[in-house]
């Protein structure tokens, strides 16, 4: 039964119209098939300027318990999940309970077991997870999770599909594919200048304060936003970042 839900899933994510089409149908399947809770995520790159960055996610669309999330973020457990951190060198879908053991050693495995067992008394009893890779590493994935559903490995093969259909339909839909799939041509060097523009822009600063950082003038600034958006085939300035970031251009 699960199995026709999945395939016929795929073929509804194609022709879905708007993103809210998207995520009614991807509910709809994941109550079928047992899950209670969900996440579908986006995976940002992390601004290597920053000392002892967070790994950081963006929801594309999710379900979780009441009060879950602000205990989650509230106790830091971001910085030991062992999801989280599995996530980051997985290449196939996995269920929880093998994250955990595979830190069965680890300096945080106590806090790692307290952050299961509060999962635990939200309802969060077990779970699967399916990354989506792209070239240059983990771009996203989705998380099922509630009470205990055994998945056969045709099923788990159909969610790993299903995430990646999922999480693709909703950014071509947000016009944000493109962004991801854009190739930098490698004959395409940023100037020094660029480069300190870039890195202040990433530190959150404002054409006025880079101005004054480089002594500088705003309209000079703004020259730079203009040719490195142009090299980047970037539409703002947020976005030529984040691309700078994922192409390695700033490290």
């Amino acid at each position: 039964m699960n199995i026709n839900l999945l395939i016929q899933l795929l073929i509804i994510l194609e022709e879905s119209p708007n993103p809210r089409a998207v995520v009614t149908e991807l509910e709809q399947v994941i109550d079928d098939c047992g899950f209670e809770y969900y996440g579908l995520l986006r995976h940002l790159p992390q601004n290597p300027v920053q000392q002892n960055p967070e790994p950081r996610a963006a929801a594309l669309a999710g379900r979780w318990p009441e009060q879950w999330p602000q205990i989650y973020t509230a106790k830091k457990y971001v910085l030991i999940d062992p999801m989280v951190r599995y996530l980051v060198h997985a290449q196939r879908p996995f269920r929880w309970r093998e994250s955990l053991a595979a830190f069965g050693k680890d300096a945080q495995q106590r806090r790692m077991e307290q952050m299961m067992v509060d999962a635990f008394g939200h309802g969060l009893e077990d779970g699967y997870i399916f990354p989506v890779h792209g070239r240059n590493g983990i771009l996203g994935s989705l998380s099922l999770a509630g009470k205990p559903v055994e998945l056969s490995p045709v099923e788990i093969a159909l969610f790993e599909a299903v995430a990646r259909k999922s999480f693709w339909r909703l950014l071509e839909l947000k016009d944000e594919a493109q962004a991801l799939e854009t190739v930098l041509p490698a004959d395409t060097p940023l100037t020094r200048r660029e480069m300190e523009i870039l890195h202040y822009l990433a530190e959150g600063m404002t054409s006025m304060e880079i101005s004054k950082m480089l002594k500088i003038s705003n309209h000079t600034v703004d020259w730079y936003m203009n040719g490195l958006q142009n090299k980047l085939k970037a539409k703002n300035r947020q976005q030529a970042v984040a691309l700078a970031f994922r192409h390695r251009l700033i490290s």
